[in-house]
Parts: C-alpha cells; sequence; structure tokens
C-alpha cells in the first residue's frame, strides 16, 4: 500500500512513498518527460527532500506516461537560439550550472538510487538514468546518447558516467553513433543493471531497493561516498577514507547493536 506525499507545490513532479522508498517521478507525459527550467528545479528539491527525510532509505527514479525523459526541452533550446548573440554563451553557462545541480542531486545523494526506465530515456535522460547508482530497464525501453544529432556534447555527466559503465571504446561508438539501443543490448553491455517488464517496473527496483538498505545510513551513505571515488584516487587515498569512515560506524548505534547481538549470541552458547 502506497501513500503518495510531497515536500512542496510541484507541476512537473510526484513523489510518491512506499515504506522507506521514495519513488520520484517525473510528470510531464506529453513531451516524454523532457527536462525544462521548472522541472529541474522541482527534482533538486525532490531530491533534497529525500535526502534530508530520514525514514527515506532509498530513491526510485522513474517517468510518468511512456517514456522516461526524452532529454532537454526543445522550447528551452529555441530560447537559447532566440537570444542576443552576445548573451548566450554567458545563459549557456548558467543553464548549465542549474543542470549540473540536479545531477550532483543525484549521483551525490547519500542514499541509493535506482533509475527505472519506463521507456525512452534520450540525450539528457539516460544521462540521468547513469547518474543513479543502478538501472533497471523495462523490456521496451529505448536509449539514445543523440547529442551529437543536434550538434551538441553531452552535458549532463554522460561522458563520465557511460566509459565507467560499458568502456571507453563502446562508450565513444554509443556517443559518436548516437544511435538508439534496445533493452536487451543494454542489458548485455552493462548499460543498464536488469530488465523487468512494464508492468512489475517499479515494483522489482522497489524490491531491489529494499535489499540495498539492510545496512546502517551511516555506512551505506559512507560506502557510496567512497566507491564514487574508487577510479579516480589512489589505493592509500581509498585506505585513508575508509579508515575515516569505519572510525564513524564505530560510534553508530547500528553497529553497537549488531556487536551487543552478537556477543549475547556467543555468551549464550
Amino acid at each position: 500500500m502506497s501513500d503518495t506525499t510531497s515536500p512542496q507545490s510541484a507541476a512537473f513532479i510526484d513523489i510518491e512513498r512506499r515504506g522507506v522508498i521514495a519513488i520520484i517521478r517525473l510528470n510531464r507525459p506529453d513531451v516524454r518527460n523532457a527536462i525544462n527550467d521548472q522541472m529541474r528545479q522541482e527534482l533538486i528539491a525532490a531530491f533534497e527532500w529525500a535526502e534530508r527525510t530520514n525514514d527515506i532509505r532509498a530513491i526510485v527514479l522513474t517517468g510518468a506516461g511512456k517514456g522516461f525523459c526524452s532529454g532537454g526541452d526543445i522550447a528551452g533550446m529555441r530560447e537559447r537560439l532566440d537570444a542576443i548573440p552576445g548573451e548566450v554563451a554567458f545563459n549557456g553557462w548558467k543553464r548549465q550550472k542549474q543542470t549540473h545541480r540536479s545531477l550532483v542531486a543525484i549521483h551525490g545523494c547519500s542514499k541509493p538510487v535506482i533509475a527505472a526506465v519506463n521507456g525512452a530515456a534520450f540525450g539528457l535522460g539516460l544521462d540521468m538514468a547513469m547518474a543513479c547508482d543502478f538501472i533497471v530497464v523495462a523490456d521496451g525501453a529505448k536509449m539514445s546518447m543523440n547529442f551529437l544529432k543536434r550538434g551538441l556534447v553531452s552535458d549532463g555527466g554522460g561522458m563520465y558516467f557511460l566509459p565507467r559503465r560499458v568502456g571507453l571504446p563502446r562508450a565513444k561508438e554509443l556517443i559518436l553513433s548516437g544511435r538508439t539501443v534496445l533493452a536487451d543490448e543494454a542489458l548485455a553491455i552493462g548499460l543498464a543493471d536488469r530488465m523487468a517488464s512494464l508492468d512489475e517496473l517499479i515494483d522489482v527496483s522497489c524490491s531491489w531497493a529494499e535489499e540495498l538498505v539492510q545496512g546502517s545510513p551511516a555506512a551505506v551513505a559512507l560506502t557510496k561516498a567512497i566507491l564514487d571515488k574508487t577510479f579516480e584516487s589512489s589505493d592509500e587515498e581509498i585506505f585513508a577514507l575508509g579508515r575515516q569512515a569505519q572510525a564513524v560506524c564505530y560510534t553508530t548505534k547500528e553497529h553497537r547493536a549488531s556487536v551487543e547481538a552478537f556477543l549475547e549470541k556467543a555468551d549464550a552458547k
């Protein structure tokens, strides 16, 4: 049984709670959930709410209707083209800052985040999915890094996330060709982690999310933060981060309860 709540009045983002899971749903189905400026702000607010709500342990990000996210909103692209030439670059820079704030809110979340890709995830939509920790695709989903077809580069972290998922040569091929990847191939090459029928997509994603939050919130958050730095850090840097994180974990109520339960069981033998 789920109950619907919202941290604020939002036009383009819906939030549904299922126990300890928050389902954040992009809600512009008439344009396949294309991202405009207002949706971007509402998405940031939704993730900030989930981050600070202690009884939310994991997040599922999905789309309303037939698509996950078709990318950036065409109206926004037209607005950029209509701007005074001397203001195009600075306006674009400011918009990119907000885009990157939304991606940081997703990727930097201290709680596990699963993208439940229910349909097309193109351009910025695919970047957003890859910013999540895991991707579950519906069996009819399609994915594409189609930026170059618009004369653009991936601006939502795709050039960072994609090589880490599929390797550098394949990432270059997917970005340079801009071709569409179907769900079966996405699963085979590591662009997606699991696949489910469309009807079961959210249930499968929520069940998996529940499996990922069995540890203490502190241990989960610290583990995520360190793993996200693994490829850019030396072994000594990761060891140092691990030492610091473990010192924090020693102080948590979950660690104390676990040790006491183990000792009580051992003493009873």
